[in-house]
Parts: C-alpha cells; sequence; structure tokens
C-alpha cells in the first residue's frame, strides 16, 4: 500500500510540472504553450512526450524511426553522463539482464546488477531485455557503441549514445508505437517515470565505475612513484 500511494504521489508530480504541459516546439518553434485536451495537445504533441532533452535532440533521426510509419506516440528522453561512449555503451547492452528501472515495479522487486557483467556484444535477434526472470522484447538493430534499438509490447526504442567530447556522452532515448489516441497520454506519462529512472541509473552506474577506476589508477601511480 505504501509503495502503491509513493507511485501515485510521483505520478501526480509529474503530470504538474511545466515541461510536461508545455510544447517543447516539435516543429522546431522553441518553447510554445498549447492547449491540451485529454493529455493531447492540438499539434499532436503528448503529455509527458519529453524529458531532458533539447528541439534539436528531438528534430534528430533514429533508428526506430524506421521501424514504425505514422506513430501516434513519440517520446524522447535523455541524460548527460560524465564519460565516454566507451564506457556508457556496456551498461545500456547490460540491460539484456535487468530494466534497471524501478525494480520493485518491473522486475518483481529483483535488484538489477550494480556491476558490468561481461556480456557479449548484443546481436540482432537477441532478447531485449529481463524482468522478472522473465526474457522480454528483441533487438532489431544495432552499431556497436553508437545505439541499440529493440521492440518490446509493441512499441520501438532507440538508445543512441552522443559524445559531447572524450568525457562526456549524451545518452539519449526515443519510444515510437502505433496505438489508439486516446490511451498515448497514459502510456506517454508510463514511459516517462519508468525511462527517466533507467536513464538515471545507468548514468549513476556509469560515472560511478569510471571514478572507481580513475582512484585505482591514481591508486597504482602512487604505489610505482614509491617504489
Amino acid at each position: 500500500m505504501a509503495c502503491a500511494a509513493g507511485a501515485s504521489r510521483r505520478v501526480a508530480a509529474y503530470l504538474s510540472r511545466p515541461a510536461l504541459t508545455r510544447c517543447h516546439g516539435r516543429g522546431g518553434q522553441g518553447d510554445c504553450p498549447c492547449a491540451w485536451a485529454g493529455g493531447l495537445a492540438e499539434n499532436g504533441c503528448v503529455i509527458g512526450d519529453r524529458w531532458g532533452v533539447s528541439d534539436s535532440e528531438t528534430l534528430r533521426f533514429y533508428p526506430c524511426d524506421d521501424f514504425v510509419a505514422s506513430p501516434t506516440l513519440q517520446a524522447w528522453r535523455g541524460v548527460r553522463v560524465e564519460a565516454s561512449a566507451e564506457a556508457v555503451w556496456p551498461w545500456v547492452a547490460q540491460v539484456r539482464l535487468a530494466p534497471y528501472s524501478y525494480d520493485w515495479i518491473d522486475n518483481l522487486g529483483r535488484r538489477s546488477p550494480r556491476e558490468l557483467a561481461g556480456l557479449p556484444e548484443p546481436r540482432v535477434g537477441e532478447r531485449f531485455t529481463t524482468a522478472g526472470g522473465r526474457e522480454l522484447g528483441r533487438i532489431v538493430s544495432v552499431d556497436r557503441g553508437e545505439q541499440l534499438t529493440a521492440t518490446i509490447m509493441g512499441a520501438f526504442m532507440s538508445y543512441v549514445l552522443v559524445p559531447e567530447d572524450h568525457r562526456t556522452t549524451r545518452l539519449l532515448l526515443k519510444v515510437v508505437m502505433r496505438t489508439a489516441r486516446w490511451i498515448a497520454p497514459a502510456l506517454s506519462v508510463g514511459d516517462l517515470i519508468m525511462a527517466r529512472r533507467q536513464l538515471l541509473n545507468l548514468k549513476q552506474l556509469t560515472e560511478r565505475r569510471v571514478l572507481a577506476e580513475a582512484m585505482a589508477a591514481s591508486k597504482r601511480a602512487e604505489d610505482a612513484a614509491e617504489s
């Protein structure tokens, strides 16, 4: 009951945020007010359809765009990771083992691994993720170190890594789906809550590992200098 109440409060908080009740210029016009009705804007925007992304990041091409013609739902999410794309990629690929979101919701309380498992590179046709011990979805496109695209429950999604420099990476996620217009807002908000947590977890785990490796390298250098 406490978990359900907490989830309800989080949903209410998300719905009240300005970022979820304004159009961010899908046509490239910048931030502009929209008239919302039932979670749908007059210009086709869906409530909760973006988080942490710029206008240019919503306008760029994503591999998932090739798999769904005229999607009813398009959603974009993004985080900046203080690490190279090479360091971020293994964590994206490890989504095959667990959802890395709210484990008590989508993984039957099982904790997503906090250390890299040394998985082989993902392949087309392989499972997309594992939740609650069940393999779900499948990978439909991969470019090592650059993007992973998968499908699950009728949706297609692309994780795209965009290096900003050798120490910073934009981790972007786009989700596309054909569904009834009336259900698109609920799907968008639900995905926002879970995808936001997933991206933040992947960011935190990547940065923690990079920091640990840097500290270990520094310690080795100090030991070598003293010997």
